[in-house]
């Protein structure tokens, strides 16, 4: 019998059980709508965190001393190159960022605290989530701005406000404690409040003349890391292999070595997702499987007679694979469609401000925004059409052990 026959066959047969295959086709349309606005939640959170790390005064890739990282200080500085931007070639590099970033006490007239005290140049931290906070006073003029900005909630700690003078304490590049007052030039609101409790920032040539080495003559402009935020977050590798050979006698490393935590939670949620995908998918088959095995009983006088006209049983089985492969593939695009309807929904994101004190703990911002991956949309289709194949086998095993004649006589 030609292949395309039987397709007819199968289709008309949809039509013969609105009822039941209906509900069918809703069941599976659920299921891939589900899974698409889960996944498309999860996708959401897991590149909201890598954004998050990225910005969190990190980049894709970043040059430290190779000591740094064991004892973060300004002994362990280094003299930033005036070429230092074409050190990368092959690369496509969206900014830099020199930053003097160090342990610190800041001490008002009432409280103390420890921070992390940041030289910055404001101009060049548009790769960080400084360039996105929102400043209560004023923020950073430029390079040699010798005032201070801190978290409001730091403010908050410390008893004090924009206007008043600060004092920070910390080491300098001579190993010698060094102190010095800086007038708070304003607050700044970040998203949950351990990013306002963790750093103070000041002009990064104030902060090279505050904690530099003043018994040495040299010119060049000291720093403790060089952040570099990339175009493509997948080109990393081949950043830290240029900056490598550009910086034979320092520590170069992508943002997954600087925060494993991070990186262990954005490669947890693509197993999260498919786990998820399996486990909703997984009950759908049972459903699946029932469903079919259910129609094929009640078609047994029907099939019994296909057999006795001469109906071959491999072409029984395939008529009933057909049927149930096509109510697989309508039932995936209408759930596709109805899940990728529900996800640009939501499009503006999902304002989780009341639960901002736990998700700052998981790196997530206050607004997850969903993200649709086409990728992750096509590798649904293809599981569900296996599944559904899968799943349709067993019902078709039952149709070709039927026997003609008792099934005519049922």
């Amino acid at each position: 019998m030609p292949f395309k026959l039987i397709v007819q066959l199968s289709f008309r047969n949809l039509f013969r059980y609105p009822r039941r295959n209906g509900l069918l086709l809703v069941a599976i349309a659920f299921a891939l709508a589900g899974a698409t606005v889960t996944n498309s939640l999860m996708r959401g959170w897991q590149y909201d965190m890598l954004d998050r790390a990225v910005e969190n005064l990190v980049g894709h890739v970043k040059v430290q001393a190779s000591e740094y990282r064991d004892d973060p200080n300004m002994a362990h500085s280094f003299a930033l190159p005036t070429n230092y931007e074409s050190s990368i070639s092959g690369v496509e590099v969206v900014g830099w960022a020199p930053r003097i970033k160090v342990p610190a006490v800041i001490l008002s007239e009432r409280q103390s605290r420890g921070v992390q005290l940041v030289g910055i140049d404001p101009a060049r931290e548009n790769i960080s989530f400084f360039s996105e906070l929102a400043f209560a006073g004023e923020t950073l003029a430029d390079i040699d701005d010798g005032r201070i900005v801190i978290g409001a909630e730091l403010a908050r700690q410390l008893q004090t406000a924009v206007g008043r003078k600060l004092v920070v304490l910390s080491q300098g590049a001579d190993g010698k404690n060094r102190e010095r007052g800086f007038r708070i030039a304003g607050t700044f609101d970040a998203d949950g409040t351990s990013l306002e409790k963790a750093f103070a920032f000041t002009g990064l040539a104030a902060t090279q003349a505050f904690l530099g080495d003043r018994s040495s003559d040299s010119t060049s402009p000291l720093v403790t890391e060089v952040s570099v935020l990339l175009a493509d977050e997948l080109q990393r590798n081949d950043a830290v292999a240029e900056l490598r050979t550009a910086f034979p006698d320092k520590d170069v490393a992508d943002w997954r070595a600087l925060q494993p935590q991070a990186a262990e939670m954005f490669a947890m949620a693509d197993v999260a997702i498919y786990v998820i995908f399996v486990l909703m998918m997984g009950g759908l088959a049972f459903g699946l499987v029932n469903t079919l095995i259910a129609a094929v009983m009640e078609r047994v006088r029907e099939l019994g007679m296909l057999r006795a006209i001469g109906m071959p049983r491999r072409v029984v089985l395939v008529q009933v694979v057909v049927e149930s492969m096509l109510i697989m593939c309508a039932g995936i695009v209408l759930g596709l469609v109805v899940g990728c309807l529900s996800v640009w929904a939501l499009a503006d994101g999902i304002d989780l401000t009341a639960f901002a004190e736990g998700i700052d703990a998981f790196g997530m911002s206050a607004l997850l925004i969903p993200i649709l991956s086409v990728e992750d949309l096509w590798l649904f289709s293809w599981l569900s059409l296996v599944l559904g194949f899968f799943a349709s086998v067993f019902p078709a095993l039952r149709a070709v052990r039927i026997k003609p004649l008792i099934a005519m006589n049922r």
